[in-house]
C-alpha cells in the first residue's frame, strides 16, 4: 500500500462517523450526536500550547521567545492565571496577554469516591458533553487515568465507552485539564499524581495530534515536568500510528484481550483491519526501539477468553514479545452480553501462565462500586449508572 493510500485509509478509519469500525457502533440513548467544532477565535487557550509552539506564537508577534518560559513558569509551576501577578513580565506585555489567551479548562461537575479509595471525576467539556477521569491508588503510586475522546470509535464489545458513539476528540487543554484538576485536588491532602495512563474514554491513537501535544505539555521541564517514563499510552491496535508512541518516549500498553484472531475480531472489531499478528509485530518493533517491555492487557470474559486452553494459546502467541501480561477480570456494565469469571478461574488462568513462564500480573479491580473500573467509563446521560451496590445492582443518575 502506498503512503497516499495508507493516509486515505487511515483518515477514513479514524473519521468520526465513517469507516468499518464506526459502522458497528451502537450509540447510547440520550446522548447528543456528533457536533461540529466551534470556530476558532484569536483568543486561544493557553493550555493548548506546548512550550515550543508558545515560543513560536510570541516570536511571530515580535515578542522575545524567552517570554514563553516565563509564562510557563507562572502558570504551571506557580499555578497562577492572573497576568497581573507575573511580576517579571513587563507591564506593557501583561496588558496584552488577556487579549491573547484564556485559561478555560473542563469544569468538574461530579466527584465520586470508592470504598477502595479510587476517585472518579466527571468533567463538562462543553456542548452538553462530558468525560470521566479516574485516580487509582495503590501501595506505591497514584495513577491518573485520563480520557482522550468523548465516546469511542473502536466499539470493543466488552467496554461501556464502546457502546457510546464517538462525539468529539478532546483538545490538548482538555486532557491537561484533567491532570491539573486531579493534582490540585490531591495537593489539599499532601499527595500528588505519580503516573499517567491514557486508558480512559476514547482511543488515544484516534486523536493522536492532541494526545501527543498534551504529553509534550505534561513533560515540559519548565512547566509541569512530568517524566515520560511515568506516562503510558494504551491502544486497541491502530498499528500504523503506534510508532508515534515510541517517538514520544512514553510506555506502550496494548489491549490484546484474546488469544487468536477469530476471538479478537468478535470482541474487538478493529482486529478486522489490523490483525493480531500485525499488532504484535508493532509491539516487537516498539520494544526493540525503546528497550521497554510492552504491557499486554487481557480482559477475562467468562467462557470466551478465560479457559486454560486460552492461557496456553496466549503464551504461545506472545512468548517472543518482550512484554508483561496484565490480566483483567471483566467489569460489568448495563446491557453487556459478557460475564465476569469466577475468582477461582481467574487464579487458575494466572497460575497457568506463570507455570508456562509468562510475566503476568493480575490487575486488582479498583473503583468497581462507582463504575470507575476498566471498561466502565461513559458520559452523562439519562439513567447512567453511578454505583454498584453490595448485591451487584446498578443504581442510576437522574438528570
Amino acid at each position: 500500500m502506498s503512503t497516499s493510500e495508507l493516509n486515505q485509509d487511515l483518515s477514513q478509519h479514524l473519521a468520526t462517523t465513517l469507516g468499518p469500525v464506526a459502522q458497528a457502533l451502537e450509540a447510547q440513548p440520550g446522548l447528543p450526536e456528533v457536533m461540529p467544532e466551534t470556530a476558532a477565535t484569536e483568543r486561544v487557550c493557553f493550555f493548548d500550547y506546548p512550550l515550543e509552539d508558545l515560543s513560536a506564537r510570541l516570536s511571530g508577534m515580535g515578542k522575545e521567545r524567552f517570554r514563553a518560559k516565563q509564562l510557563y513558569n507562572w502558570v504551571y509551576q506557580k499555578r497562577t492565571h492572573d497576568f497581573e501577578e507575573m511580576s517579571n513580565v513587563s507591564k506593557a506585555f501583561r496588558s496584552e496577554l488577556p487579549m491573547l489567551f484564556n485559561f478555560d479548562l473542563p469544569k468538574p461537575v461530579q466527584e465520586l469516591k470508592s470504598v477502595d479509595g479510587t476517585r472518579k471525576w466527571l468533567f463538562d467539556v462543553g456542548q452538553g458533553m462530558t468525560v470521566e477521569t479516574v485516580l487509582i491508588p495503590s501501595k506505591d503510586r497514584l495513577t491518573l487515568c485520563v480520557s482522550s475522546e468523548v465516546g469511542c470509535n473502536m466499539a470493543c464489545r466488552f467496554c461501556y465507552t464502546g457502546k457510546q458513539k464517538m462525539k468529539r476528540r478532546l483538545k490538548a487543554s482538555e486532557i491537561v485539564g484533567q491532570f491539573l484538576h486531579a493534582s490540585d485536588s490531591l495537593a489539599k491532602d499532601g499527595l500528588r499524581v505519580t503516573n499517567i495512563v491514557f486508558m480512559g474514554m476514547g482511543e488515544p491513537l484516534d486523536n493522536p495530534d492532541e494526545v501527543f501535544k498534551s504529553i509534550k505539555i505534561l513533560h515540559e521541564p519548565d512547566g509541569i515536568g512530568f517524566s515520560r517514563r511515568k506516562i503510558t499510552v494504551s491502544t486497541s491496535g491502530i498499528v500504523p500510528l503506534m510508532p508515534r508512541i515510541t517517538e514520544a518516549g512514553v510506555r506502550l500498553a496494548v489491549s490484546l484481550n484474546a488469544p487468536n484472531d477469530e476471538t479478537r475480531s468478535k470482541v474487538m472489531p478493529i482486529n478486522k483491519r489490523w490483525n493480531i499478528y500485525q499488532l504484535l509485530d508493532a509491539c516487537r518493533a516498539h520494544a526493540s526501539a525503546s528497550g521497554d517491555h510492552v504491557t499486554l492487557e487481557y480482559v477475562l470474559l467468562k467462557d470466551v477468553t478465560d479457559k486454560l486452553e486460552h492461557a496456553r494459546e496466549l503464551y504461545q502467541l506472545t512468548k517472543d514479545v518482550p512484554c508483561k501480561i496484565n490480566i483483567i477480570p471483566f467489569n460489568e456494565h448495563p446491557g453487556t452480553e459478557y460475564l465476569r469469571p469466577d475468582p477461582e478461574q481467574v487464579v487458575r488462568f494466572q497460575n497457568e501462565l506463570i507455570r508456562l513462564g509468562a510475566h503476568v500480573l493480575l490487575r486488582r479491580t479498583m473503583g468497581r462500586d462507582i463504575f470507575a473500573a476498566c471498561g466502565q467509563l461513559t458520559s452523562l446521560y439519562e439513567g447512567r449508572p453511578e454505583k454498584l451496590d453490595a448485591a451487584g445492582i446498578a443504581t442510576s443518575a437522574r438528570h
